[in-house]
């Protein structure tokens, strides 16, 4: 078995003690969102697989690093092989993930999201828990309504359509008539955002997944760079080490030995 150049083992491991720490941190970011759409009363199932795939990536990938450490530390060609063919599996499955990321960029995941809340429509109607979300999403993304604007919440608007002193968003007078009334100040009516909250939600949604598209493409560009110089390493590993040839010298006679061998004779 061959050496392996010191300088290559250092790079490798080190390259692993990155993907490690990656890991660690994707998994302790995955059991956070898991907590955190667990508090929720409806979780949807989209999220829920996601969060699944997340875990799996993570503790596979984490377990590789840590096998590929060990391999290369101790020149292991198994761990090694192990290691390679792993990360060449979790590249192919990222690349696909990837794919079918820059697929549902297109029309998928717009009628998706716009279909998904428009089933909350009317709004007058819609469950506690929905409605909660829409207070939130409508604080945050400065929006009012889904579809129609405030006309989606009939009479009953809520105060998270009023717009803040900071707003960015376009606003106009609400409607006199409605449950914003009693907000109204020397008869002037009460300002709520103009805008519909469908359009940022795709446009929240599709920032998300590009954001997520993108890192997965920097770790798959890294699982194959480990993978390179794990290959480095294994033909360094199968190179035999150089063995002296054996060359007979016709000085090498039997007669170098004969006064040895006559000093046991004298004793």
């Amino acid at each position: 078995m061959g050496k392996v150049n010191v300088y290559l083992k250092r790079n490798f491991i080190v390259m692993l003690s990155l993907i490690a720490v990656c890991s660690v941190f994707l998994l302790g970011f995955t059991l956070f969102s898991h907590g955190y759409h667990y508090q929720n009363e409806e979780m949807e199932e989209a999220n829920l697989s996601g969060i699944h795939t997340m875990y799996i990536i993570s503790g596979i990938t984490l377990a590789l690093a840590l096998i590929g450490v060990y391999g290369a530390y101790k020149e292991k060609k198994w761990a090694l092989i192990v290691f390679a063919v792993g990360m060449i599996l979790g590249s192919m499955f990222m690349t696909f993930i990837e794919v079918i990321g820059l697929a549902a960029l297109q029309s998928p995941l717009s009628e998706g999201i716009k279909n998904h809340y428009l089933h909350m429509l009317p709004l007058t109607n819609a469950s506690e828990s929905s409605i909660d979300s829409m207070n939130e999403i409508q604080m945050h993304l400065q929006c009012c309504g889904l579809d129609q604007g405030y006309l989606d919440w009939g009479y009953n608007i809520p105060e998270s359509c009023i717009c803040d002193e900071e707003s960015y968003n376009p606003c106009v007078a609400g409607p006199k008539n409605s449950s914003l009334s009693e907000h109204m100040v020397d008869g002037e009516p009460v300002m709520i955002y103009n805008q519909t909250c469908i359009p940022f939600l795709i446009e929240d949604a599709t920032t998300s997944v590009r954001n997520a598209l993108g890192l997965f493409l920097g770790l798959t560009l890294f699982w194959i760079l480990s993978v390179v110089l794990c290959v480095f390493i294994l033909c360094q590993l199968r190179k035999k080490d150089d063995v002296p040839v054996v060359v007979y010298s016709p000085e090498a006679k039997a007669g170098n030995y004969t006064v040895l061998a006559d000093g046991a004779e004298y004793n």
